[in-house]
């Protein structure tokens, strides 16, 4: 199985006076305009998602919706609350495992529950002893074995927001 890690986009900052809580802020305007572009660079993977999972902060599943309009799969966007902020590691892969039979989970959170799983899902024990922190759009791919995984994970790839949103363009300029 296919786990790929996407981080929100950049957000409105949480002193707005729109913005009420931190899980009211919503992808700011410069947010929204480069995860599309990160979305374009996306569809160029070609990767055949078969869940879309997305925690419920309002940024998070704005991207995950960006992402899954751009790529054509509303229909597998599905929000779990394993990806929230204060969720765990534990928590999430108990969460997942009614995904174990899928190939390629997207899954859309925040840091640093998403260095997190990185982490556990490399090395094992909540990943003591390494330490990854995802950019905002950034992505990554590791392949696990099952979920949770019963040894250690492979990390394949990560790419910074800035190479998936040349990906997107045709011209190569962002």
């Amino acid at each position: 199985m296919n786990l790929y890690l996407l981080r929100h986009g950049i957000a409105m900052a949480g002193d707005q006076e729109e913005v009420d809580a931190d899980s009211e802020r919503p992808l700011s305007s410069k947010g929204t305009k480069r995860m599309r572009k990160i979305a374009k660079g996306l569809k160029r993977l070609e990767i055949p998602f078969d869940a879309v999972l997305t925690s419920p902060l309002i940024r998070a599943r704005q991207t995950a919706e960006i992402v899954a309009q751009t790529i054509g799969l509303e229909a597998y966007l599905q929000e779990i609350s394993g990806l929230a902020p204060e969720s765990s590691v534990d928590n999430l892969m108990f969460g997942l495992t009614r995904f174990q039979d899928r190939k390629h989970l997207l899954l859309v959170g925040h840091e640093p529950l998403l260095s997190g799983i990185l982490s556990f899902v490399l090395a094992g024990k909540h990943g003591v002893g390494l330490s990854v922190d995802l950019k905002k759009g950034g992505l990554c791919r590791i392949e696990v074995d099952s979920i949770p995984p019963s040894q250690p994970g492979t990390l394949h790839w990560i790419l910074a927001p800035k190479q998936l949103r040349l990906l997107g363009q045709k011209d190569g300029k962002v």
